[in-house]
Formats: structure tokens, sequence, C-alpha cells
């Protein structure tokens, strides 16, 4: 049942109402995995409203939430079946609002997920599309079709989903329906009225809940390759894991978010704080994604190309490049991250093995990316450094791409293991309860790990974080911008420069295995490891990324 409250109120006038996307720092959690209120083992809202200062103190500028909404959780919650309500396991929409004026009481902005490409089986249309047969109305708000074969036996066309196997489950009366995902997620048909008319009334009903942004989930794929033509399996395979399949980023979706942007616009215009859009869009290139990026449409879209670059100076230099190109050709921000809910954690992606590598590159990384202008993306856990866990048994394993015989690796609840927080056993203060539940399990080294444990500490990889976000805010150099000055350095390394209103930064960045030795470019700011800045000279420690003021 859809429940009502008022709207919370907008940020306090303390904090600027600019294009504060531009140059934010925006702080991803996942509910389920982030604090628990009740001691039930699950991650809730009024876990995450407790838990809220610490995002403040980190200095973070906003704070984006995956899916709450109620939802049979067959991925997560990404598979949504009220739109309009909040899953009991998170707790009330009531819960929701009271986290929205806490957030914007503490200066943090607030972005939720939408889930516009698929909703969940148990929606109440497509339940409705099933009980009334073919020839429902309803049927076509979704992607229902005969099947091939002399009995229909076989699916419309040869897709494959994201998830493995193909995307196209058939029903009783013997048609079929297309999920690009798990066969619980049924595909809105994006061409019919109805499904236009209620995401806009979606889109504000939660912007009059006063939230200042949505993060669209699978934004590439709402519009289907007209006809639906087969692809060929060969090209499918090749190209799942990137979701850059020949069926999504269809020119189609772009009317579709011009629309979306004249409600967010109309809803700025009322008090001046902007309301923005974050676009989840796999596409073959850069450029392709900068398209969602027009004046007219959407604000921001996360840089997978970045996040998916290895840890090499000649190909990050590259896509740090054309990402700040196909940016300020639509006067864009650009985006960085380096891990989500979906992908291995970066610090143990980074060390080939190698744990303290892992690390040493991790931290390595962060600086560089906070150094680049834009605006940052944080995934919950890495501010404490933690590594992927991956021995899970497979008994404790939800993941719902791990039960299906291709498609995603099957791993991602290795990032989505609950926080540490406190504490000298699991669950580490992420439940009220010592020794309490969690829904999936934490290593016992994490104790070392803890929000508590490592608060105070300089050498920590969470103070390191704070003392970064702090340098980023204050100086004039760092933020907002469309492109760094790049200096000559020597192979394997990365220098640049960046200079706003006569303050000038530089950044270096050794991404060898061993020390390398650079002219000291001025006093050092911030390092991600142990260095001695010579008058002359500076050793850079191997893997590790240093901030000067020039």
């Amino acid at each position: 049942m859809t429940q009502h409250v008022t709207a919370a109120p907008a940020l306090t006038d303390s904090v600027p109402t600019r294009e504060w996307w531009r140059d934010a720092v925006i702080y991803q959690v996942y509910p389920r995995s982030f604090a628990d209120g009740n001691g039930d083992g699950m991650g809730d809202l009024p876990g995450v409203r407790a838990r809220l200062p610490h995002l403040r103190d980190l200095g973070v500028d906003a704070v984006w939430l995956s899916p709450f909404y109620a939802s049979p959780q067959a991925d997560a919650g990404y598979d949504v079946a009220d739109y309009r309500a909040v899953d009991p396991m998170f707790g009330t929409l009531t819960d929701a609002d009271d986290l929205v004026r806490e957030a914007h009481s503490l200066g943090l902005r607030v972005i939720v997920d939408l889930v516009p490409n698929h909703c969940s089986d148990q929606h109440e249309w497509f339940k409705q599309a099933l009980r009334e047969g073919p020839g429902s109305p309803l049927r076509d708000r979704f992607h229902f079709r005969p099947g091939k074969g002399e009995e229909g036996e076989l699916p419309p066309n040869d897709w494959e989903s994201i998830f493995g196997g193909p995307a196209w489950t058939r029903v009783e009366d013997g048609s079929w329906y297309l999920h690009l995902f798990a066969p619980e997620q049924p595909d809105f048909n994006w061409d019919h009225p109805a499904v236009k008319d209620e995401f806009r009334s979606i889109l504000r009903f939660w912007l009059d809940l006063g939230i200042d942004g949505f993060r669209i989930d699978v934004a590439h794929g709402l519009v289907k390759a007209e006809g639906l033509p087969d692809i060929g399996h060969e090209e499918q395979v090749k190209l799942l894991g990137s979701q850059a399949v020949p069926y999504f980023d269809q020119d189609g979706v772009h009317e579709i978010y011009r629309d979306w942007r004249r409600i967010l616009d109309e809803y700025t215009r009322e008090d001046g704080t902007e309301r923005i859009a974050v676009a989840e869009a796999w596409t073959p290139t850069v450029e392709r994604s900068a398209l969602y990026l027009r004046p007219d449409e959407l604000h921001q879209a996360f840089n997978f190309e970045y996040l998916t670059t290895e840890w090499d100076a000649d190909a990050l230099r590259a896509v740090i490049d054309r990402s700040l190109a196909a940016m300020n050709s639509v006067d864009a921000p650009a985006t960085w991250v380096l891990s989500n809910h979906d992908v291995v954690r970066h610090s143990t992606r980074f060390a080939g093995g190698d744990e303290a590598r892992g690390l040493r590159r991790a931290r390595a990384a962060t600086l560089l990316m906070l150094a680049l202008p834009g605006s940052a993306y944080l995934y919950q856990g890495e501010e404490l450094g933690l590594p992927e866990v991956t021995d899970l048994p497979d008994e404790v394993r939800q993941d719902p791409a791990f039960f299906r015989s291709t498609g995603q690796d099957g791993t991602r609840d290795g990032c989505r293991v609950p926080l540490p927080w406190s504490g000298e056993r699991a669950p580490f203060g992420f439940g009220p309860v010592e020794g309490g539940p969690s829904w999936l399990p934490q290593p016992a080294s994490w104790r070392e790990l803890t929000v508590a444990a490592q608060t105070g500490d300089p050498t920590s990889t969470l103070e390191f974080y704070r003392a970064a976000l702090a340098v980023r805010r204050e100086h004039p150099a760092l933020g907002a911008g469309r492109g760094v000055e790049w200096l000559d350095a020597p192979e394997g390394v990365l220098a640049f420069r960046r200079t706003c209103a006569g303050s000038v930064f530089v950044c270096t960045v050794n991404l060898t295995g061993s020390p390398v030795t650079l002219p000291t470019p001025g006093a050092l700011l911030l390092a991600s490891a142990d260095v001695a800045p010579g008058a002359d000279e500076t050793v850079l420690p191997a893997d590790s990324t240093v901030w000067w003021a020039a």
C-alpha cells in the first residue's frame, strides 16, 4: 500500500544552491548493508539515518541510496513492486521522510535510485496483465509476444538476459514476455503513454517528499531496438558483460530524459535548489554517454570506462582525456568512480593477489580520482579500505546471477557484505545487538577496519579519506573544471597541474612498482603513502599519489 507523508524541507540556507553537482562527492549507500537499526540482520532506513553523521564527518556532499522500494527482493530491490512505498524490511515512508530531513539538516543532499527499465513480476500492472490474459490492455505496457516455432515454443527472438539465459519467459497461456535481467523483472514498454505518465507521477512523488535527485538504473535500456530483431549469439556473448549490446542505447531514450528534465527544472525553479538526474548508461563509448547529458537532458552519467581502466599510466591518461573532451562538448561535468555495488572493490581489483599492494593502489587511485575536474562517487566501505570478500559460502549468496549458468559472474555479494562500525566481533556494530545477525557474514579480520578502530589513527584509510575530502573542498583549484595541464613525467608516472584564481595545484601519480624521483613541484598537501619532500627532488613511493600546492 502506498504511504503518504508531508514533504521534507529543502536544504538549509547555509548550503549553496549553485550547480552543486558539478563538483559534488556523492556517497553510495547500499541500504541492506550500511547499518541495521532494528537488529534483524538487514540494513534499513533508520540505520542509515543514525549513521548520517559519519557521512557528514567524512566530508561528502550527497548520499545516493540504492533501492528501498517495496519489492520481493529477487534482485536486491531492483525488482520494484510499488514505486511509492518503502519495503517493510527497510522501514516505512515516514522513515524515508525522516532520513531526508535529517540529511538536509546535516548539509547532505539525497539521491534515490529509480528503476524505470523494468519492474517486479509482482507489480500490480504485471499481475493484472497475467490474470486478464491475451488481449489485456495492460499487456501493452510490457513486451508480450507470441513465440516462434510450430507451437510458439521458441522465444520471439534470440536476445539473452544480462543475468544469463534467454531474455524471454513463457507464461501459461503460451505468450512470452521480455526481461533483459531476471525473469522476475519484466521490461516496461516505453512506447506506451501510460508508462510515461506513470513515471512522471513517480518523479513528482519523490520530489514532493524532498529528495534532490535520481540515479537512473539501466538508463540506456528503456527503448528497445525497433522490431526486436535477432542479434546473434556470438555478438551478445562478447558484449553482455558491459551491457553494451545492440538492443541498448537506442536514440529514443533521449526524448524521455528531455521530458524528465523539464520536471526537474520545474522543481528547481520553485525554490532554487537544483534537482538532478544521474544516468547509469552503459554505452559503447564515453562519447555516446555524453549524449545523455546534453543541456536539456540529464546532469551526470557514471564513467564506466574510467571504472574499468587498469592501473596503467597510459590507459588512465587516455581515458581522462577522452572523458573530459566528451563532457566538455555538452557542458557537463565529468564523473569519476572506482567501485559500486555491482563490481569487485577496487582495493581487490588492483591487488593482483597482494592485498597490501591492492590497498596502496586503491588509496593512490582515490587521490588521483579526487584531483580530477568534476564530480566523484564513493561506494560505502571504500573509505575503510575494505577488500572484496571472496570466500562467501554458496549457501549464503543472494546475487541472482550466481544461480544462472551464464551472464554476469554472480559474485556481486562480495562487495555487498555489511559494513563494520565498531567492536571486536561480527557484526561489528552493524546492528544494535552485539553478536547479532547480518544477512551476509563479515570476515573476522574486519575488526581492524571498523570506523571506531580507524577514527583518530592518522595512518588509517578512513582518516586519509577525511583529509582528502577536506583538502578537495578547501583548495580553489580542485573540484569543478574542464581540464588538466599534463606535465612531463617519466614512464609510468602521471603529473598534471590545475589552476584557479592564482592558486596552483599539482598531482603526481607513480603507477610503477618502484620508487621514482621527481623534481619537487611545491609544498606537500597530502599523500597516499609516506613521502619526505626534498627541497629540490622528492622520491615518490611505488603506487602512490601526492598532492602539491605549487
